[in-house]
């Protein structure tokens, strides 16, 4: 059975695109102790779905440092905002260093589309929208455009990685 056209879009993006970077500072830390986890309603298949579908669009985007719209570029947390705002109506920490705390965390290995990937040794530097086979997109730092980028590629493969579930 062929393929229906979007899913071949799709795969054409996901064989053209493949690089690195952004870096959001993370947000300052209040208190003492572990932040407390910033529930959020359990996603759907067809939601998760969405919100990869949404990311793919949005590849070929330009970064911008603090950006969170289409049309003014985006950083990578803004990115993700933007997604999962439009895509499913929920509203995502801003910075990076508070998504660790987002959802519910997950196994690398039972990663599912439209999870969350966290980049950064103790508090995360970098994130990304997972949209299955082993891809994510994410918007990189400056001069670069949201791209999508494969976890065992050899940038990121060698980073601490983990991944959180709205």
């Amino acid at each position: 059975m062929p393929a229906p056209p979007r899913l071949l879009q799709i795969l054409v993006i996901a064989a053209c695109l493949l690089m690195a970077g952004c870096a959001s500072p993370p947000g300052p830390r209040q208190g003492r102790g572990p932040a407390p986890s910033i529930t959020s309603t359990p996603l759907t298949d067809e939601q998760s779905n969405s919100i990869a579908i949404h990311a793919l669009g949005l590849v070929g985007t330009p970064y911008r440092y603090g950006g969170n719209t289409p049309d003014g570029g985006f950083d990578c947390s803004g990115l993700i905002g933007y997604v999962y705002i439009n895509s499913v109506g929920q509203s995502p920490p801003r910075t990076v260093a508070r998504m660790s705390d987002f959802g519910q965390a997950v196994a690398m290995s039972q990663l599912r589309t439209g999870d969350l990937v966290l980049f950064g040794s103790s508090t995360p530097t970098h994130a990304g929208i997972y949209v299955g086979g082993g891809r994510f997109v994410h918007a990189p730092s400056t001069g670069g455009e949201v791209r999508l980028d494969r976890l065992d590629g050899v940038y990121w493969s060698r980073q601490p990685t983990q991944a959180r579930r709205p």
